[in-house]
């Protein structure tokens, strides 16, 4: 070995320390396999021989968006296409008898969650599977845009839950320009063909074509927790007060007929099985095969672990190639 050769291997483990973190920790290195399908893992099971019925879990974590997700040195899944490959799977295991749907998410895109909702509709219909929500933290505007689609919604005691409604968050550096002495100008084939430039302000024209647009999407909202939640006794009327885009507690949520039941993960399984006709059954959750999971409660970020001491992540909202019509609750991605 010549020594610019020992050199660059002595400095590539000193690169690896420094990125892996040196304060207690420990690099880990281990062969993963390149087959990159859904593997199963089974994370309890009801005591007795030849149980041999599931039920799935399948974790809603993080915006919902339409895209891969990743963060600084970090690759990541597509939202929709990973929601919609576990539910295939699910679908296609005669076994499993029921799934719950364990939710931890601010929300995301208008059509990411139309498309989520629109896959479990799908699902609840070819497959015959009854679906129960589990809310753990938050399921809050698009999430429980998705949430509505299940047979039956159950929210742990802390968490907060609604955010109905619609936005579109633009920025306008029209101001800060003028300072330094910078102006843009647009060739455009149409007046609106820049509508939302963060280069100036909002014409009054505008406004009004995006708040009709809102609007839409709103509506669409709101027919969504119609259909879903008219059985329980909530009209058009008490949503409409409801809708202005507040979270409710839990408790709230509860009285004002948005959800089923407060519970915990284990209310949730419980129900599945009352609902698929089983008594005993496993629990298996859906991962890629370096994301092991040990129990119903670990999240799906444990898929992309950060690879460096500074985990940088842009709140969605200021991540998005331009304007967006999005099912978010803003503060969600601040917690």
């Amino acid at each position: 070995m010549n020594n610019d050769h020992g050199l660059t291997i002595v400095l590539l483990f000193l690169s690896l320390a420094i990125i892996s973190g040196c304060g207690g920790n420990a690099l880990l290195i281990r062969p993963v396999s390149d087959k990159q399908q859904l593997e199963e893992t089974q994370i309890s099971r009801d005591e007795g021989l030849f149980v041999f019925d599931k039920i799935a879990v399948i974790d809603v974590d993080g915006i919902m968006a339409n895209k891969s997700s990743a963060g600084l040195l970090q690759a990541g899944e597509n939202p929709v296409s990973l929601f919609i490959e576990k539910l295939d799977r699910a679908a296609a295991d005669k076994d499993v008898k029921a799934v719950v749907l364990r939710i931890n998410s601010p929300g995301g895109t208008v059509v990411a969650s139309d498309l989520m909702h629109h896959a479990l509709l799908t699902f609840k219909k070819n497959a015959a599977k009854p679906v129960i929500a589990c809310v753990l933290d938050v399921g809050a505007s698009g999430a429980y845009y998705l949430a509505c689609a299940c047979d039956t919604i159950y929210a742990a005691p802390s968490s907060v839950l609604g955010s109905i409604g619609t936005i579109m968050q633009t920025v306008s550096f029209a101001g800060t320009m003028r300072l330094l002495g910078i102006t843009a100008e647009a060739i455009k084939s149409g007046e609106l063909k820049d509508m939302g430039s963060p280069l100036r302000n909002l014409t009054d024209q505008e406004r009004k074509v995006l708040t009709e647009v809102i609007m839409h999407h709103y509506d669409s909202f709101i027919d969504v927790v119609l259909t879903g939640r008219r059985d329980r006794g909530l009209n058009r009327r008490r949503l409409l007060e409801l809708a202005d885009g507040r979270v409710f507690t839990a408790a709230q949520a509860l009285e004002n007929k948005l959800i089923d039941k407060i519970g915990y993960p284990a209310d949730a399984l419980a129900d599945a099985k009352q609902r698929a006709g089983v008594t005993k059954a496993k629990v298996v959750i859906y991962h890629r095969p370096l994301g092991y999971k040990p129990n119903f409660y670990a999240s799906a970020d444990q898929l992309n672990p950060p690879s460096a001491l500074i985990n940088l992540d842009l709140p969605y909202g200021l991540r998005a190639q331009g304007p967006q019509f999005l099912y978010l609750w803003q503060i969600g991605e601040f917690n």
